[in-house]
């Protein structure tokens, strides 16, 4: 069980929940040619997941004394799991999920995607190792690498076909493509928030975070702001892209632009780490409405 709250296997499950979705809750529920078949989706949502928790173990690794100060009870290096133990896991996580992607892509002739499961990994360790230190530009990789996880099942299912199926294959490929932006964008909002809840441990070991610059109040009112900006994209998106389509737009604007006003609302006046922890747990509801949007989508489009 430890080593599962290690892996955080909550959020992979998120990440397998929001394949399924699309693979066979969007992309074969209204019939749309894909290249993978069910046996080859399989194979890259493991490679998918088990990178993602090699992820997860060498991020804890590399943040063992501020874990201690920001999380003790959900610190587990080294206190459950030794580093050297911890570090085994990362190399058979990590191996496993790139050697199973390596395999998927020679299985349907496509070795030049190999690179990507290996750009992944090593964006992963990087990001772990000294990117998300660096300000803004930590939290903007890792929240493309969190949308990663839409974006390459696009390349995998969809992309060899394009070109042959290009009038059948363009819309579903942009609406991918746009799930995968607002995935990027609110965990970009999530991860200035999680910088916010861990600025105590951050400051104690020397990471000078964009809370630990502007100071939580102004740091937390900046997430507010970000967060009225997403409210007005999205609700260009909806009136440029979804006039039509009633339900979505109202599903839109209930599970994702009022939860999101919520947080700009409670954004405004947070100021103890209680009010952080629900801004970062209201963050995590709007991401899975975000997800489930996709069936939505799909039942208003068959129906």
């Amino acid at each position: 069980m430890i080593l599962l709250k290690l892996i955080r296997y909550k959020n992979l499950l998120l990440i397998i929940l929001t394949q399924v979705l699309v693979h066979y809750g969007f992309l074969k529920a209204l019939n749309l040619p894909v290249a993978l078949t069910s046996f080859n989706f399989f194979l890259l949502i493991t490679a998918t997941v088990l990178i993602a928790a090699a992820g997860y173990v060498i991020n804890d690794l590399n943040d063992i004394d501020s874990d201690i100060i920001n999380k003790p009870d959900k610190s587990y290096i080294p206190s459950t799991i030794s580093e050297k133990s911890a570090f085994n896991y990362y190399l058979v996580l990590n191996i496993s999920g790139v050697g199973i992607g390596f395999f998927l892509c020679s299985r349907i002739g496509l070795s030049n995607f190999t690179t990507l499961f290996v750009l992944i990994s090593a964006l992963l360790y990087v990001y772990a190792s000294f990117i998300k230190r660096v300000i803004f530009i930590g939290n903007l990789l890792v929240s493309a690498l969190v949308a990663s996880s839409i974006f390459i099942l696009v390349v995998f299912d969809l992309l060899p076909l394009l070109r042959i199926n290009q009038d059948e294959l363009m819309i579903p490929f942009n609406i991918l493509r746009d799930y995968a932006v607002f995935a990027c964008m609110l965990n970009f909002l999530r991860e200035i928030v999680k910088d916010i809840e861990d600025a105590r441990g951050d400051y104690a070991v020397g990471i000078n975070s964009l809370p630990i610059v502007l100071g939580l109040e102004r740091t937390v009112k900046v997430a507010g702001y970000i967060g009225v900006v997403y409210i007005f994209i999205l609700v260009g998106y909806i009136y440029v892209y979804l006039q039509e389509n009633i339900w979505l737009s109202l599903y839109l604007v209930v599970a994702q632009i009022i939860p999101l006003g919520l947080f700009c609302i409670k954004a405004r006046y947070a100021d103890k780490q209680k009010h952080y922890s629900y801004l970062s747990g209201l963050l995590k509801f709007i991401m899975l409405m975000g997800i489930l949007s996709i069936g939505i989508l799909t039942l208003t489009l068959k129906y």
